[in-house]
């Protein structure tokens, strides 16, 4: 790509987006290092229509960071239930406490400083630094990344380091000196609006008259495709306990690994291990149905969960002293945070008398 061409993609761009832009986004009033950071944090892997709703919640319980950095973890997660990458919500919070103790509650304008700040990269930190502090930094979240491959016809996968440096430079060619934070929302909405991943909008780009993809009408062969690999299939039993209260046994997950600091049911590995915590635990006390096998999906493995609705028919203790455990009465959904299946049982248990029947 020609040097010449940053004037014309940055000048040709701002020009669409002072027409066509996204201008009224929750998170664009109100412009702040904090606000523009939360926004960043919750659109990394998910998609504006999604996360609006969920922002607008978060920062309604959360105005500054100094709230968030003096919220219980539970309520942070609570806020994120549904939307997924609980390590985002975990981050944010390590971040908030961190902007708090080491910054005196203002976040730092400095692009390297952010990126100190757990769960903020290169490319997120580049965000809240152009868009709320009005410097020059080039971003490359996935929108980004798919444009520019597009736009310079760059072959392979862009998570892979060779392909990732093209962008990156090419990115910082493109980014101009004046109204960096528009060009930044700019070529953000482009990849979100126009330059989607499958039917791309071409015969409407501000950009296409530079665009080699388009040029050779190979706009589909770009980004690269990530390489397959086979992803491996776990099982696990969840145990819904339900007690003669109508109460739900749930448990804290350890904060490392999947679900970390969320709230799920006591597992068992295999019908044996089942068997044997219904012995140790719960004894001729309970009954037992299994439910309809749940498929759920991580970017590095499938998890095939085995509901089982177990119902004690007298009082009995089963809270261990070794995990954090408590009963529910009612479903928990705005008190603690839950993974996405665990939420979606939740939902069958108290939608109704029948659904305990004939679940799912």
């Amino acid at each position: 790509m020609k040097s010449s061409s940053k004037p014309s993609f940055s000048k040709q761009l701002l020009a669409w987006f002072d027409v066509a832009g996204r201008k009224d986004l929750p998170w664009q009033q109100d412009i702040t290092p904090y606000r523009v950071w939360v926004s960043e944090i919750m659109l990394q892997q998910t998609q504006v229509a999604t996360v609006i709703d969920y922002y607008q919640r978060f920062m309604a319980r959360f105005p500054t960071v100094q709230s968030l950095a003096d919220a219980p973890s539970d309520d942070v997660l609570a806020l994120w239930t549904g939307l997924g990458y609980y390590a985002r919500a975990r981050n944010l919070h390590k971040a908030a406490k961190m902007v708090c103790d080491e910054f005196d509650g203002e976040f730092p304008h400095d692009h390297d400083l952010l990126q100190q700040l757990p769960g903020v990269g290169r490319s997120t930190a580049a965000a809240i630094y152009s868009i709320a502090c009005k410097g020059r930094a080039p971003i490359l979240d996935g929108n980004v990344k798919r444009v520019l491959t597009r736009y310079a016809a760059i072959d392979g996968w862009p998570a892979l380091k060779h392909v990732e440096s093209q962008l990156w430079d090419l990115a910082e060619e493109l980014t101009p000196d004046k109204r960096v934070a528009d060009y930044t929302q700019a070529i953000m909405d482009l990849g979100a609006t126009l330059c989607t991943r499958s039917k791309p909008q071409c015969p409407s780009c501000p950009v296409q008259n530079n665009c080699q993809s388009y040029a050779n009408n190979t706009q589909t062969d770009y980004p690269g495709k990530k390489p397959k690999k086979q992803i491996p299939t776990r099982q696990v039993h969840m145990l819904i306990i339900e007690n003669n209260q109508g109460e739900i046994l749930l448990e804290q997950r350890p904060n490392s690994g999947i679900w970390g600091g969320l709230w799920s049911f006591p597992e068992a590995a295999n019908a044996d291990e089942l068997d044997h915590y219904i012995d140790q635990n719960l004894g001729a006390n309970s009954t037992k149905q299994h439910w309809p096998l749940m498929r759920h999906t991580f970017s590095h493995f499938h998890l095939d969960i085995t509901p089982v609705h177990i119902r004690l028919h007298s009082e009995i203790n089963t809270v261990m002293e070794a995990k954090q455990q408590l009963w529910y009465k009612g479903h928990p959904e705005q008190q603690v945070g839950l993974a996405a299946p665990v939420k979606k049982l939740l939902d069958a248990v108290f939608s109704s008398d029948l659904l305990r029947e004939a679940p799912l």
